[in-house]
């Protein structure tokens, strides 16, 4: 069992930068793909960005490209989200999930999301 912890959301005001964390317990992270996702109010959830297992294939959503960073440090365990030029568009609860292999190519743990806030 995977239970993914996400830390580092909070309030900033446009423009500004935040970075989210997002930890295991019970299990390393280090030979799962991760991504990163977030839901507005009333929206649907939306995929914000991915990243492999080594760290070395990344890719984004549209409208988050050249804003958003997805890196990890299987050292530490722990998969980042540097979020800078942050805009109020970008309020949401933000969600890390891994593909672990027990649904397929699906991502199958999730963690209990972060409330990011962007003021303007």
């Amino acid at each position: 069992q995977v239970q993914l912890v996400e830390s580092g959301g909070g309030l900033v005001q446009a423009g500004g930068s935040l970075r989210l964390d997002c930890a295991p317990s019970g299990r390393t992270l280090s030979s799962y793909a991760m991504g990163w996702f977030r839901q507005a109010p009333g929206k649907e959830r939306e995929f914000v960005a991915s990243i492999n297992w080594s760290g070395r294939s990344t890719y984004y959503g549209n409208s988050v490209k050249g804003r958003f960073t997805i890196s990890r440090d299987n050292a530490k365990n722990t998969v980042y989200l540097q979020m800078n030029s942050l805009k109020p568009e970008d309020t949401a609860v933000y969600y890390c999930a891994a593909i672990t292999g027990s649904a397929g190519n699906e991502y199958d743990y999730w963690g209990q999301g972060t409330q990011v806030t962007v003021s303007s």
